[in-house]
């Protein structure tokens, strides 16, 4: 029932996945590596000196250059927790992502014969 909801065209703009560039693709994972490697840098003081803003700002930029995936959520709500907000959550979950949107660009439209 939820899939044949049709939202707002607001939120379909909000929600939309871009076509992957190259220069996207290069700046979302230097906004994510830069977000870790401040965290890392940081240390236990990131809580301080304001860990929760780099994950905010890492999550909105990720997903305003690559689109919103639902696994931006679990990787922002980990980096709450202090132990694993060392780990270099933001570089894998972007590398994730960019791997299923380049997997679901190269497939062909459902409902499409693949001629050999």
């Amino acid at each position: 029932m939820l899939a044949t909801m049709k939202l707002p065209e607001k939120w379909r703009r909000l929600f939309r996945v871009p076509r992957l560039t190259r220069g996207r693709i290069v700046v979302a994972l230097a906004v994510a590596v830069v977000a870790d490697g401040l965290q890392f840098l940081l240390g236990p003081l990131g809580w301080a000196f304001g860990d929760q803003i780099i994950d905010l700002m890492a999550m909105v930029l990720t997903a305003w250059l690559i689109g919103f995936h639902w696994l931006l959520l679990p990787t922002f709500v980990t980096e709450l927790v202090p132990v694993l907000d060392e780990l270099p959550t933001w570089t894998a979950c972007v590398a994730a992502v960019i791997a299923l949107r380049k997997r679901g660009q190269s497939l062909p439209p459902p409902g499409s014969t693949i001629e050999i």
